[in-house]
């Protein structure tokens, strides 16, 4: 199927694996460019900017012809590591960025630079207008039904309306979990979609077997929304030890984040804390179980070596 995105990233089928916190590696990515569609990891999966560097050599080595491949960065001030992962990933080269939670405005300008393509995450037409005229080469569409941060608006409501007003393509992400969630995109005005939580149960994921199997045993009816991670609302399999701790935030964080000064201490004290309860709960078997993922676990019926779950979403 030949749309805008197939042709921006010369990949066979209009499907970008997402880039997923501690669960994207390379051997997810080279498995996802050999089936056909394109592959992305957060840098923020790699501790060091030399592990990053290894990652990106490792990649350009395992390219088929054809293939493409990207890595997220989070362009905020929360990410120290922005200005060093950007200069590391335009040295090295890729064939695309996708930037999230902040401006992309510096990347855009040194990504073009060094010839790579830019995806920019948008939940809103102003947000997604703002990054059309920066440049970007497309706008990721995040809406109400993507896992982990997600948006406010429908994939009907989002992807329709930026498809219209933009004239850069429109790339849907969130609510994609078998071939007829693709189409139903398609239809909307999407150039592809951004698949994350169905390569969550893949044979190639970093993640334990017990994070893979959740996907496979929950279902849409089991995600919640909580704020125990970031501070930001966040949706995750509603596991026992979730529904223990609660979705809300605590009275004093409540209080805390009500006051302008200490606002943006409390969250990134917030981040921190999800961040390292969230890497335990990936990495180990653990009875404090905080598993990030989207509804679209519901088409999730068994772990699968990514080559097949790709051949489910295109077949």
């Amino acid at each position: 199927m030949q749309t805008k995105l197939t042709q921006l990233l010369q990949i066979k089928h209009p499907i970008i694996q997402a880039p997923m916190f501690l669960v994207s590696n390379v051997a997810m990515v080279t498995e996802a460019m050999n089936a056909g569609i394109a592959g992305c990891i957060p840098a923020l999966n790699y501790r060091t900017l030399e592990e990053l560097r290894a990652a990106l050599k490792e990649l350009k080595a395992n390219k088929p012809e054809g293939g493409s491949f990207g890595f997220n960065l989070i362009v905020n001030k929360s990410n120290v590591k922005y200005k060093g992962q950007l200069e590391v990933i335009c040295e090295e080269g890729c064939d695309f960025i996708i930037t999230s939670l902040g401006s992309p405005e510096e990347t855009i300008k040194q990504a073009h630079k060094a010839g790579i393509k830019v995806f920019c995450d948008v939940v809103d037409l102003k947000f997604a207008k703002k990054v059309e005229g920066l440049g970007a080469d497309a706008a990721i569409a995040v809406n109400n039904e993507a896992g982990g941060h997600r948006g406010n608006m429908t994939p009907q409501e989002l992807t329709g309306l930026l498809s219209k007003e933009l004239l850069i393509p429109v790339i849907s992400a969130g609510g994609v979990g078998c071939k007829a969630d693709i189409d139903k995109m398609l239809s909307y005005g999407a150039a592809g979609v951004s698949v994350g939580s169905p390569f969550i149960a893949s044979v190639e994921a970093s993640v334990t077997d017990e994070y893979k199997q959740a996907c496979v045993d929950y279902g849409a009816n089991d995600i919640v929304m909580t704020e125990r991670i970031s501070g930001t609302p966040c949706t995750v399999i509603n596991t026992p030890y979730v529904q223990k701790i609660g979705t809300k935030q605590t009275w004093l964080e409540s209080v805390l984040n009500k006051n302008r000064k200490l606002k943006k201490w409390v969250k990134m004290i917030r981040f921190s804390i999800g961040m390292k309860a969230t890497e335990k709960a990936a990495k180990k078997a653990t009875y404090k179980t905080v598993w990030v993922a989207g509804p679209s676990i519901e088409h999730t019926k068994a772990i699968l070596p990514v080559k097949d779950i790709v051949a489910k979403l295109t077949n």
